[in-house]
């Protein structure tokens, strides 16, 4: 039975890789969560995939990990088995009994308006470089996506007549978000000038850094400590915190949760994702209550 259990994991890799087209990074994150699993079950002597949530308990539980990576790893186990009852290689699905650790307060920090002002006078305008890090950031918080969609941004993203960018999922689908007219100012201002100090330069990314490749999401988050640093905010700045920010002004400004959620492609605690949402209530929405700079 263990062979099969690592065919079956060497199976779902290939489904993630051929057919939902994620990327080569996500999809080692999986592998290095399932292999971990696959262990435990040896060391425990349990040939098959467990069926009782006491059984992926114990397995979570030895884990000395953030709380951050243990609601990764359970979010793996959890598409895991959804995909093992698909194929019929599963019939009970202990991960429904499981609920993912809470946000820790470090995770949920965001930061105020003034703070968000603050940041944004750091970066020196006068040079690209600047331009390229304030639009960054007003991006960021204005609309709440991954650090990682950001850097993946092509140099078409941007539709500036109809006030939309596309953004590519860690899937791999495109949606097309809304952006602010402030927003888009900010963004036209570093594009307008990139393109005149890279004429005739092929990018295959929208931000570059200094030699005209794409960023990092490394390169970016030590961009906006080193910019918090600068602004004497002392609250702990991590991979979440624009993004969180955005929501709280979301929210406080009246959107509904569904909305963001769907804006944000983010998916319920049961792996589906929130609907029914229209990209037409997402304008309307994101219109009314948009973070303003």
């Amino acid at each position: 039975m263990r062979n099969d259990l690592t065919k079956q994991v060497a199976e779902y890799l290939a489904f993630l890789a051929n057919e939902k087209g994620l990327r080569k990074n996500t999809i080692l994150a999986y592998q290095q969560d399932l292999n971990e699993f696959l262990a435990f079950l040896q060391g425990e002597d349990i040939s098959d995939w467990p069926d009782k949530a006491s059984d992926i308990n114990a397995f979570i539980a030895r884990q000395k990990k953030s709380a951050s990576s243990i609601r990764r790893l359970i979010s793996t186990l959890r598409k895991f088995y959804q995909w093992l009852a698909r194929r019929g290689y599963q019939k009970i699905n202990p991960m429904l009994e499981i609920d993912a650790p809470p946000l820790t307060k470090a995770q949920a920090v965001s930061l105020t308006l003034p703070e968000v002002r603050s940041i944004l006078q750091q970066p020196d305008t006068s040079k690209l470089l600047g331009l390229r890090d304030r639009a960054i950031i007003v991006l960021l918080y204005t609309t709440g996506i991954k650090v990682g969609e950001l850097v993946n941004l092509k140099p078409d993203a941007f539709l500036m007549e109809v006030n939309l960018f596309k953004v590519l999922s860690a899937d791999g689908r495109e949606r097309l978000l809304p952006i602010s007219d402030e927003a888009l100012a900010v963004i036209e201002k570093y594009r307008q000038k990139m393109l005149s100090q890279s004429a005739g330069q092929e990018r295959s990314r929208f931000f570059c850094n200094n030699r005209g490749g794409g960023l990092t999401r490394q390169a970016v988050w030590q961009m906006l400590k080193r910019y918090c640093q600068q602004a004497e905010i002392t609250k702990e700045v991590n991979t979440h915190t624009l993004r969180n920010t955005f929501i709280s002004q979301m929210l406080a400004n009246g959107a509904d949760s569904r909305v963001i959620d769907k804006m944000l492609d983010r998916a319920d605690p049961n792996g589906n994702y929130y609907g029914p949402v229209t990209q037409k209530q997402i304008i309307a929405v994101y219109q009314k209550c948009y973070p303003r700079l």
